[in-house]
């Protein structure tokens, strides 16, 4: 069994938002670590309860009939403009790295993953 990318919590069921939805809870502080954000115990609160609103409302999208909906493309008359290629401005390296956690000789640190 491959392991997630964060923990989840088992799913449980709540009238929350004027329908029942099930519910999984995240573990946002442990997912905040990972990105490398510090949060306060009310940033931790209210960011797992606006996602836990988030994730009702995909949830209750999954309502919504749309096999008869055609998609942006596929109706007739449909002509794909797209916009022509242009060559932005490269970053240098050291703006590369500005962000880097860990960094030695120009080049980014990683641990170690193979033995």
């Amino acid at each position: 069994m491959a392991k997630r990318a964060f923990p989840l919590l088992p799913e449980t069921g709540a009238f929350r938002y004027g329908y029942f939805v099930p519910t999984v809870a995240i573990d946002v502080a442990y997912v905040a670590e990972l990105a490398r954000f510090r949060l306060s115990p009310e940033e931790i609160e209210t960011f797992g309860s606006q996602l836990e609103q988030v994730l009702a409302y995909v949830k209750k999208l999954e309502e919504v009939e749309v096999r008869e909906v055609a998609l942006i493309g596929e109706e007739e008359s449909f002509q794909n403009r797209l916009r022509p290629d242009r060559p932005l401005p490269e970053l240098t390296r050291s703006e590369v790295l500005e962000n880097a956690p860990q960094k030695a000789d120009g080049l980014f640190l990683v641990p170690r993953i193979l033995e």
